[in-house]
């Protein structure tokens, strides 16, 4: 496995509540464009559906589809994230998704992680990744 690492930041952040009782939980979604620096050179969308447990506390499930460089290889890939935020912090693993590499990226595989401060627009990322298939020597 190769080690991808740098920073994203986020350039759109457009989150509606679809679902909001007089007593949580409180079911959000929210829209979001991220630029991404470092071993992965390129940008992203990303869809979050959120549970808010509290104003501060909750969990989160999504999908970011990321276009762009990493490492020499030109293409596509997706992420899932799995994720939760309390006192501040917000933590997710990423796993790329099965078959959803395009161009050189086609066959890539992996997962990471990030941790981020509620607030900041930058926040460090770290993914470990691998090309699958016929004629490729990385591994």
């Amino acid at each position: 496995m190769k080690t991808a690492e740098g920073v994203f930041e986020f350039t759109r952040w457009e989150e509606t509540a679809y679902s909001e009782p007089d007593v949580p939980p409180k079911l959000t979604q929210a829209r979001i464009s991220n630029d991404f620096h470092g071993d992965i050179e390129g940008a992203s969308d990303l869809v979050y559906v959120m549970t808010y447990i509290s104003d501060e506390t909750g969990t989160f499930v999504g999908y970011e589809q990321v276009r762009g460089r990493l490492s020499d290889r030109d293409g596509t890939f997706v992420l899932r994230h799995d994720g939760t935020f309390a006192a501040g912090s917000v933590r997710a693993a990423l796993s790329i998704v099965p078959g959803s590499g395009s161009g050189a990226l086609a066959g890539i595989s992996g997962e990471g992680e990030y941790v981020a401060t509620h607030g900041q627009k930058k926040s460090p990322y770290s993914l470990r990744w691998r090309i699958d298939g016929m004629g490729s020597t990385d591994s």
